[in-house]
């Protein structure tokens, strides 16, 4: 597999390094080339980075025959400094737009934005950085924001949020193509950053929580159902097994009975729209399909002790404007860390990596 990894103006390498450096870990695991990855840019040369950085671009991603893009971040502190990074990157989005649609475009962080205004978006679930999510909704109406959720895949698209949303991708990538048992060698041997902590209701609902593939598979029917179909026949039916094997199996992995289970990840899911968006709760409840707001206040305040006006207030991020964007070397110390992995090509233009993070 051939995925490009492109070099920009603005744009922290540290990811799309850290990327690479997980791909080829696993082909050494795996004991084959499972993986390529090639630096592009907008012409073959050598690109201008973020932090005084010149480093060469290989192919020119218009010539660059890959099976994937990964887009990464860019610098940015406000909505107002994505209008101007879009501005300064639109040769870059044109070239994005222009890809065969065989292409894979997968894109983390604010790199979202590139792949949006690509129009590679339209029409998806996406996820992306929490406060951009509203002006995000505003700038791209017609992507299926799913900011609750820390990543989205779809057939020929992905995105994940914040400076580290290269590993989710890297994940799906090497589980897919290798195994799960491998990517948690490769998260012990290099040290990969675990997930951030959240509310105590919620800990257990996550989908990298889940233990083994048909929980994993439950977690995303549940959320991809709206909350009033997420009964145990549906979804014993989209399991393809029948209500008393998937409740047993429910049971066992997490200790709940699996309606309580299904409406603990249908209200995480409310959870997260709570924190990283401004919308009223009214709106969370009909986005996600509960047949009741007055149900769903109820249940979620039954599960964390809340209000969802006094969650917001104790957790929310949306109304707090970001200081300042966390610092790359974060995944810088992930890029030095180097071992056996997977295989994969990796194409990134030059030109977005400047204002990549």
């Amino acid at each position: 597999m051939m995925i490009a990894l492109p070099r920009s103006k603005r744009a922290p390498p540290a990811g799309l390094l850290a990327f690479a450096d997980l791909l080829q870990a696993a082909n050494r695991r795996a004991g084959r080339r499972l993986f390529e990855t090639v630096f592009v840019g907008l012409a073959e040369g050598e690109v201008a980075c973020a932090h005084g950085l010149r480093l060469p671009a290989a192919q020119a991603l218009h010539k660059a025959q890959v099976d994937a893009l990964l887009v990464p971040g860019f610098w940015t502190e406000s909505a107002e400094q994505v209008e101007m990074a879009l501005a300064d990157n639109a040769p870059l989005v044109a070239a994005i737009g222009r890809l065969g649609k065989q292409v894979a475009v997968w894109s983390y962080c604010t790199g979202v934005c590139l792949a949006a205004a690509a129009r590679r978006l339209d029409r998806q679930g996406a996820t992306i950085t929490w406060w951009l999510a509203d002006s995000a909704r505003k700038r791209f109406p017609k992507v299926d924001w799913q900011v609750e959720r820390t990543d989205v895949f779809n057939e020929r698209t992905a995105t994940a949020s914040g400076v580290n949303g290269y590993l989710p991708i890297a994940q799906a990538l090497i589980e897919s193509r290798l195994s799960m048992e491998a990517y948690r060698d490769l998260t012990r041997l290099m040290m990969l950053p675990r997930p951030e902590r959240t509310h105590q209701a919620f800990q257990t609902v996550h989908l990298i929580a889940q233990p083994g593939p048909l929980m994993r598979r439950l977690h995303d029917a549940v959320e991809r159902l709206p909350a009033g179909a997420g009964t145990l026949l549906r979804l014993a039916r989209e399991l393809a097994t029948s209500e008393r094997t998937l409740a047993r199996k429910v049971l066992a992995a997490t200790g709940l009975p699996a309606a309580a289970w299904v409406r603990r990840v249908k209200l995480n899911q409310v959870s997260e729209r709570l924190i990283h968006t401004g919308l009223p709760a009214s709106t969370i409840s009909a986005e996600l399909g509960f047949s009741s707001d007055t149900g769903m206040r109820r249940m979620f305040k039954e599960a964390t002790g809340m209000t969802t006006a006094q969650y917001r207030q104790a957790f929310g991020r949306a109304r707090t404007k970001p200081q300042q964007i966390p610092p790359a070397f974060v995944m810088q110390m992930v890029a030095m860390r180097r071992r056996s992995t997977y295989s994969a090509c990796v194409t990134l233009p030059l030109k977005a990596i400047d204002s990549i993070r």
